[in-house]
């Protein structure tokens, strides 16, 4: 899953891809390297950001992704905690609905979705980024994501989602600290227990910079944060994931490539 933010505040590619153009050469790129699904937000949801109009929202969202259908051969998910916004994105073309807060930031997600023909990511989240930092109190937090996931999960049953349809997100770096968010990935055994597909969001994230630069994570340089994304996505590949969310696909296509290489040469011995 390729990562299309269409906003001026994105906190690693604000800006980059607000303009219609450069928003479709970017998936031309991402889907020459192999992207299998466009992920495209028009909110950022970096630490602190301001929320936005749905209007604005819609604004930017819905045209490129009625181009994307048009110009290309691949799937497409809208990155969105809004109900209206997700609905209408589906009926301009998207497959997917990608929802970091699992349908607790509008109580009315599973019922706007719940007649369309599309899968829906449901990710694991406590609140919005103006206060995300301050609700990352655990005491078990592979437990307590599952938990909560599980029980999001059956309110989308009951609303009339099948569980077919439904995909889960552990959701690292909202809500959960530098450790947290190492303590899940060491632990996503327990979230496959759900018996759901499960995608992983890492890239460019600070619990990845902080590895690299543990008194100044600020300071680590998206290229930086995209090796070092491409190195966990490949070591977590041999898990049974539905699919990783990245910003740079090439990179770690071949980090991919080269985990998998390895393992085919170990079971040949």
């Amino acid at each position: 899953m390729g990562v299309l933010n269409v906003t001026p505040d994105s906190f690693s590619d604000g800006g980059e891809f607000l303009d219609p153009a450069s928003a479709l050469e970017q998936v031309s790129l991402m889907v020459g390297q192999g992207a299998q699904i466009i992920d495209v937000g028009g909110e950022s949801t970096r630490p602190g950001a301001q929320r936005i109009s749905l209007q604005d929202e819609q604004d930017r969202v819905l045209p490129v992704i009625e181009k994307i259908k048009a110009e290309f051969d691949v799937l497409v998910s809208i990155d969105t905690m809004n109900s209206k916004t997700a609905r209408r994105a589906v009926q301009a073309g998207a497959d997917i609905v990608n929802d970091i807060s699992g349908g607790l930031a509008d109580p009315q997600m599973f019922a706007s979705i719940q007649d369309l023909k599309c899968q829906y990511i449901l990710g694991h989240w406590r609140g919005h980024s103006d206060q995300m930092d301050s609700l990352a109190s655990y005491s078990d937090v592979a437990r307590e994501v599952v938990a909560e996931l599980a029980e999001q999960v059956s309110m989308a049953v009951a609303s009339g989602i099948s569980r077919d349809r439904i995909v889960v997100d552990p959701g690292l770096g909202f809500a959960k600290d530098i450790h947290h968010n190492w303590d899940l990935v060491n632990r996503l055994d327990e979230l496959e227990a759900l018996g759901l597909p499960v995608l992983v969001g890492a890239s460019r994230k600070r619990f990845l910079a902080h590895a690299l630069n543990a008194i100044d994570p600020a300071s680590v340089s998206m290229p930086r944060r995209d090796v070092a994304t491409a190195v966990l996505t490949a070591l977590l590949l041999q898990r049974k994931l539905w699919g990783v969310r990245v910003h740079e696909i090439q990179g770690t296509k071949d980090a991919i490539a080269v985990v998998a290489a390895l393992k085919a040469g170990q079971e040949e011995r």
